[in-house]
């Protein structure tokens, strides 16, 4: 049996801890006795600073994991006989176990072709207009993730551009933002830009792959889609009974801006990564590192080397290897897995 230690560091921005930051957020909220489910003065305090925080007068609502996320703001966007546009690689295709399906009684996934990552316009115009008849289920929502599942970003513009085909045709905009904070930082634009100004109706906001605990915000920039939504995350076990300990942390991390430090960590050491890697023989990047995501397409000695190493990654979307950087890893993590790479080129 091997005795070589199994690392990580790269699988994915999941598996590292919580950071320091939001460890202390939890431990100051941990004194004395406060209201449940939400009506302590840390979840107010919270969502009026996401309000700030995106210039506008939000709803927000703060679930476990980014699969309710989804699923449950899209189950609002859509009746049981509508359907949602999303990438044909987008994580509610392929990573979330038809839960978009099962929380809205049925809506059905219509696949866009997308471009590195990103929806293509045409496509969406041809999914929405190419039939209107009863017997197809009509769309309703569109469906974007910033940044996308092969880690690339989508510009103001590209978004406003989708918002306005899915506007024309009386859909509402969801988005993916699992990474959306990497992808902030990466475009160096207001939070308002890339949301509600360009016109996205839903945001699941990410906070796991941040380096927060167990919590993802779904912010509701058109607050009439949001009616009831406390019920849904209370039918689906979503509504977190000790929610000081979530909204701590939320503002933590975005009072302070530590956010854009983790966030840009990240995006740093990905493209430092990508860069060595690029220097190896036989290595391809696939697509841009625009935010914490390396695609690379390894030579099997390589990958097969790395592993005998203890060295874990996925190889699935998109094709080639995936490595993701997170706040916790280190510019010594990055070179002692570019040193192993090379040990086998």
């Amino acid at each position: 049996m091997s005795t070589v230690p199994v690392k990580y560091h790269f699988a994915s921005d999941n598996t590292s801890g919580v950071c320091p930051e939001a460890w202390q957020a939890m431990a100051e909220a941990n004194a004395g006795y406060q209201p449940s489910y939400g009506a302590d003065a840390l979840t107010q305090q919270a969502c009026e600073t996401f309000r700030q925080f995106f210039e506008t007068d939000c709803e927000v609502f703060f679930v476990f994991n980014g699969t309710a996320a989804n699923s449950l703001s899209l189950a609002t966007l859509c009746q049981s006989y509508n359907s949602v546009i999303c990438s044909d690689v987008s994580h509610v295709e392929t990573d979330e176990c038809g839960a978009p399906e099962f929380f809205s009684n049925g809506s059905k996934l219509l696949l866009a072709k997308s471009s590195l990552g990103k929806l293509d316009p045409a496509d969406v115009e041809r999914l929405i207009t190419h039939r209107t008849d009863l017997h197809y289920p009509r769309p309703r929502a569109l469906s974007l993730s910033q940044s996308t599942e092969l880690g690339t970003t989508y510009r103001p513009d590209e978004i406003t551009a989708l918002c306005q085909i899915a506007k024309k045709h009386g859909l509402h905009v969801h988005m993916d933002g699992a990474r959306f904070f990497n992808a902030l930082a990466a475009l160096g634009t207001t939070p308002a830009e890339i949301t509600w100004k360009a016109g996205v109706d839903v945001l699941c906001c990410g906070g796991t792959k941040l380096g927060m605990a167990v919590t993802e915000a779904v912010v509701f920039f058109n607050r009439d889609l949001a009616r009831d939504f406390e019920y849904r995350c209370k039918q689906a076990g979503q509504l977190c009974s000790k929610m000081r300990f979530i909204s701590a942390q939320w503002l933590q991390m975005l009072g302070n801006e530590t956010w854009r430090k983790h966030a840009t960590h990240g995006n740093t050491l990905a493209s430092k990564l990508a860069d060595g890697l690029r220097s190896l023989p036989d290595v391809d990047i696939l697509y841009p590192v625009d935010a914490n995501a390396v695609f690379a397409s390894l030579p099997d000695s390589i990958k097969v080397g790395l592993k005998e190493r203890g060295w874990m990654f996925y190889s699935f979307i998109g094709g080639g290897s995936r490595l993701m950087c997170s706040w916790a890893t280190t510019e010594a993590d990055v070179e002692a897995f570019l040193a192993d790479a090379a040990a086998y080129s």
